[in-house]
């Protein structure tokens, strides 16, 4: 279901669900499956992970979630971070182990979060640039990531890549740094639309009535500096799963 006609990407599949409750526990599926699935085909695997009330209850639910995942073969990347300092309640990584990684058994070494506001790297840009090089490593050895998992936010906001900002116009660099996000914390660092289009398969993971126009218009082929979201793509597949509310718009 999708306008997209870049030839360069395959053409969006949209779910729609129930309630939060299927969205999450659908998604939890789609996060094993597709790792499991790189495991076997390739050794290992990687995901990008998002943040946010539905991407760190995706994870939980992960943890819940049967499925043959070795853990110490998965590479665990953000698609973007909140730069503030190391344990604020903010950052996505501290979020993220909390729910799901501090219990499964990962190579730390095959971790990569981004610098946080008190660390080796206070300047935002030199975080950013730090995390490229991780990025570009990753890739230059495996050729995409796996899975980059994405929230969506009501005015179509993927990662840190706001409507009509820098960010979300990058079109070479991987990784950049945001001084003015409209939402809080200001100051953020992100993988930018070039770096999601590197991954295998993007899954947006999406709820709520607030969101559905977002939702629309991104599958109908909004321009992404309107509707960042829309420019969210996979060169395997793109997946909208939706709860009923945030597919309440689509035709």
């Amino acid at each position: 279901m999708s306008d997209h006609t870049d030839s360069e990407f395959p053409s969006d599949t949209v779910e729609v669900h129930l309630d939060a409750d299927a969205l999450v526990a659908a998604a939890a599926a789609r996060f094993v499956a597709i790792v499991v699935a790189a495991q076997a085909e390739r050794g290992s695997a990687s995901v990008v992970l998002t943040g946010g009330g539905t991407g760190i209850g995706l994870l939980e639910q992960v943890r819940k979630t049967p499925g043959d995942i070795d853990w110490s073969r998965l590479d665990v990347f953000w698609g973007d971070e909140r730069f503030v300092p190391t344990g604020d309640p903010e950052r996505n990584d501290l979020q993220a182990r909390q729910v799901l990684l501090d219990h499964v058994p990962l190579d730390s070494a095959r971790v990569h979060p981004v610098a946080s506001s008190d660390g080796e790297y206070p300047d935002p840009v030199e975080a950013a640039a730090e995390y490229s090089a991780a990025v570009h490593a990753y890739l230059a050895e495996h050729g995409a990531f796996d899975l980059h998992l994405l929230g969506m936010g009501g005015e179509g906001h993927v990662n840190s890549l706001f409507p009509h900002t820098d960010a979300v116009r990058a079109e070479h660099e991987l990784v950049v740094a945001v001084t003015d996000s409209p939402k809080p914390p200001p100051v953020r660092v992100t993988l930018t639309l070039p770096a999601i289009r590197r991954a295998r398969h993007v899954v947006l993971v999406v709820g709520g009535a607030a969101k559905a126009e977002a939702v629309a218009a991104a599958i109908a082929g909004a321009d992404p500096v309107d509707i960042p979201a829309a420019g969210a793509m996979g060169t395997d597949s793109t997946t909208w799963l939706l709860d009923q509310d945030a597919a309440a718009a689509l035709r």
